[in-house]
């Protein structure tokens, strides 16, 4: 089983919001995605999309945008964004998507040899962070570590736990944060994130404490799907 990566994919086809006015990098963005994913994924490979999915406000909207995956390979995973403002209650989301379609939110999924865990994040504390983005911060601290509780009880036989964050784990210069120190504690293999885009300028790969961080933003990985690992 292959285990691939794309996230920030901003999907609006029931919001016409036309990311191309970005730059050229989204140019035909949806299209060149659809032709990469074809050519890569196997029905039983899994893609992991960590967040940004659509700029739908409702999940009525952002039925079109799943519908547009539905037919292509694989198992898709899904963590929320911050932009990602359709996203309901997970009962309901659940219903909602399509079969080949799977939802985290404070729990873990094996499939195969391979559990996948994640939560949404936040921005990182700073001397100017307001007592509302800390209250925000630790609940999302506490919602990572549910997702990893859950991820350690599914691990029988030292399966690999990837882990998804839509926010960025530590900043630039690879500090420990809250979010690094779980995904050690938990003994994750590989986190994968997005969020970041071009103008920020960031890595695309690193390695922190021996875990391994991928930014799989749409437009930082020129709509191509990241390999990650194979299992």
């Amino acid at each position: 089983m292959k285990i691939f990566a794309i996230s920030d994919l901003h999907l609006s086809v029931n919001n016409p919001k036309p990311m191309d006015i970005f730059g050229p990098a989204w140019e035909d963005y949806v299209d060149n995605v659809f032709a990469d994913w074809r050519q890569k994924v196997g029905e039983d490979d899994v893609v992991l999309m960590a967040g940004d999915f659509s700029w739908a406000m409702k999940l009525e909207e952002a039925k079109a945008d799943f519908a547009l995956f539905d037919a292509l390979p694989g198992k898709k995973i899904i963590i929320r964004g911050n932009h990602d403002y359709w996203w309901s209650s997970i009962s309901v989301l659940r219903k909602a998507l399509p079969q080949n379609f799977f939802a985290l939110q404070n729990d873990a999924i094996k499939l195969s040899n391979a559990i996948f865990c994640g939560t949404r994040g936040w921005l990182l504390p700073d001397e100017n962070f307001s007592a509302e983005n800390q209250k925000i911060f630790d609940r999302e601290v506490i919602r990572l570590e549910m997702s990893l509780q859950r991820a350690k009880e599914l691990q029988k036989d030292g399966e690999k736990i990837f882990a998804m964050i839509h926010y960025p784990p530590t900043n630039l210069a690879k500090i420990d944060t809250a979010f690094t120190a779980l995904f050690e504690k938990y003994g994750v293999s590989k986190v994968i994130y997005g969020h970041l885009h071009a103008k920020k300028n960031p890595e695309l790969f690193y390695i922190k404490n021996g875990i391994e961080y991928y930014l799989t933003s749409c437009d930082m990985v020129k709509q191509k799907l990241v390999l990650i690992d194979e299992v």
